[in-house]
This record gives structure tokens, C-alpha cells and sequence, in this order.
């Protein structure tokens, strides 16, 4: 599986604050509502700028603080398709999974603002056609890409009734 985007990029602890300002909870369940202001308190414009596609960069413990599901899912739900990042919260990483975005760990420092990636997720290579350098990672294992093609673990256990891989 290969994507391509372009990459929007974040500094260190990211917090599910800042994914989701907390002023906006009340509209967690309107999540259409609630994705206009992703990332707002990071970036004001990061939602007039992102495309179907793009990935977010960041640098460690991204998705720190509490553990809201709207994160992970207001982000796919924007379009992103990837989160690449130094190093992620554990249950950030985990709700990520569970509702089908890919958290990709990895150097991020050769990334920057606009830059266009190609991710080749079964190779575990992240191709920067902006600087013409790659940058590698740990592919998903065989039993998270399946897991993650059908939309995460909770639409793979709706799928099979179990987790049966």
C-alpha cells in the first residue's frame, strides 16, 4: 500500500487539547461539527489547508493528555490519512489503531511544512520528493494492516465477529 501527501507539520507534545480544544467537547456528537476545528489552538488555518490524503508531522508524545477517541477519528475524518510522528502517546496510538488511522513512528526532523511524501507502508519507507531523501520505519506487521484495510479494530471485529486475523 502506497500513499502520498503532503506533510503538515507540529512540534513536540501534541495534546488531544490541542487536536480537539476542549472549549468545542460539546460537539462531540456532531463530529462534522467538531473536525473544523481540528488543530485549531496549533495552527488557525490547518483545516482550510489540509487535502484528502496529507499527513500530519510531529515531533514526540503526540496525542499526550486524555484519552478522547474524537482525536484519532477527527483527524482521519479530515482527510489525513497518516500521522507520522518521533513518538506517540500509548493510548493515542492505541485509539488510533483501534479506529483505522495509521500512527507511523520515525525520525521526523527531515520533514518539514509542505514537503511532498510518498509512504510505501509495506516497505516501511517515507520518500521526501521535496528533499529527495527517505526516511525508514517499522512496517505494520501483516495482522495491524489487515486490522488497519478494514478501518480499525472495531470495524474488523464488526467485520469477522472476533479477532480472528
Amino acid at each position: 500500500m502506497k500513499l502520498s501527501g503532503i506533510s503538515h507539520k507540529f512540534g513536540d507534545n501534541i495534546s488531544t487539547d490541542l487536536i480537539i480544544p476542549g472549549r468545542y467537547f460539546h460537539l462531540r456528537s456532531n463530529l462534522l461539527e467538531l473536525a473544523k476545528h481540528l488543530m485549531e489552538d496549533a495552527d488557525p488555518e490547518f483545516v482550510n489547508r489540509v487535502k484528502l490524503g496529507d499527513f500530519i508531522v510531529a515531533g514526540r508524545n503526540f496525542g499526550c493528555g486524555s484519552s478522547r477517541e474524537h482525536a484519532p477519528t477527527i483527524i482521519k475524518m479530515a482527510g489525513i490519512s497518516v500521522v507520522i510522528a518521533k513518538s506517540f502517546a500509548r493510548i493515542f496510538y492505541r485509539n488510533s489503531i483501534n479506529l483505522g488511522l495509521l500512527p507511523i513512528e520515525t525520525d521526523t526532523d527531515g520533514l518539514q511544512e509542505g514537503d511532498s511524501l510518498e509512504i510505501d507502508i509495506a516497505k516501511g519507507i517515507i520518500k521526501n520528493n521535496s528533499s529527495d531523501k527517505e526516511t525508514s520505519f517499522l512496517p505494520p506487521s501483516p495482522e495491524m494492516l489487515k486490522i488497519l484495510s478494514d478501518g480499525g479494530l472495531i470495524a474488523h471485529i464488526k467485520k469477522y465477529g472476533g479477532i480472528q486475523i
